[in-house]
């Protein structure tokens, strides 16, 4: 690749580079800035002091354009959660550098412009729905009044429940209050770990149909996954990791087109193929 001299923001103090020539296998949006920006992040952990690191996370790098639906999809323990913890600021890489539209994740301004659902979020059981929801629009600003809170309530599909304890509501419906929260404030990057776990036919659905309603929005959209068949429903790019290695990065049909004669391949049967080919 071929990039040009180096220049200081004055807004990050980060280095940027414009890229001059685009690779073969490089697939972006050229016309948009990049929402998410990893490069050659790496990540390890040990469970007790006496024991070596475990490295999680071997240089990757990966680009989100603005308004785009990213899904980034690997099996258990392929090191998902521990990037969006980094994209999110929880917890800081070992080396590399991440950005979020060019700000440093644990910056105020990067913050005011994410909507984070957790792979595990935590309730306050003994608040209804609808006060859990206002909360939150508090903590995010002065503008969510009463009716902005029951809009959101109502397009996660739980109108009939905002006056019901959360300790009442099954897996199902805290999925669906997690992810309203998220939406308090309209943020312009929608992070999502694991958003249709305990859901029905119906409410994944639901759900998936919200995720298209907000990218037609401008919203940018990264989610992550184990469960391939969302992806090819609402994804414009995918990126697979595995192993804490990104194995292919691109539109889903070129991904899935890459090495195969056949056009007739789901993600799925891509997925188990690649998956065992690293074992």
């Amino acid at each position: 690749m071929i990039w040009e001299a180096p220049r200081i923001t004055e807004t990050t103090g980060y280095v940027q580079y414009q890229a001059l020539y685009k690779p073969r296998n490089l697939c972006i949006f050229w016309d948009m800035p990049n929402a998410i920006t990893l490069e050659k992040i790496t990540r390890s952990f040990r469970n007790h002091f006496w024991q070596k690191n475990r490295e999680v996370l071997k240089g990757i790098s990966l680009n989100i354009q603005e308004g785009e639906v990213f899904g980034f999809l690997g099996p258990n323990g392929a090191g998902k959660t521990t990037t969006i913890k980094i994209i999110t600021g929880l917890i800081r890489p070992d080396s590399g550098r991440a950005t979020i539209f060019d700000l440093h994740p644990n910056s105020l301004a990067a913050k005011r412009r994410i909507g984070f659902l957790p792979e595990s979020p935590y309730f306050y059981e003994h608040l209804t729905g609808y006060e859990f929801i206002k909360i939150h629009a508090m903590l995010s600003g002065p503008n969510e009044d009463k009716e902005a809170v029951m809009r959101l309530i109502e397009k996660v599909g739980l109108g009939d429940a905002r006056d019901v304890q959360l300790r009442s509501y099954s897996r199902g419906m805290l999925q669906r209050i997690g992810i309203a929260q998220a939406l308090v404030g309209s943020p312009d990057l929608l992070i999502l770990d694991e958003p249709l776990t305990g859901l029905d036919p119906i409410g994944r659905k639901d759900i998936k149909d919200l995720i298209l309603e907000e990218k037609n929005k401008g919203t940018t959209i990264f989610f992550s996954s184990h469960i391939l068949p969302d992806a090819e429903a609402v994804c414009d790019r995918v990126g697979i990791i595995i192993e804490g290695q990104m194995r292919e990065v691109g539109r889903l049909n070129d991904v899935l087109k890459k090495d195969i004669e056949t056009d007739a391949i789901s993600l799925e049967d891509w997925f188990v193929r690649h998956a065992k080919k690293h074992e």
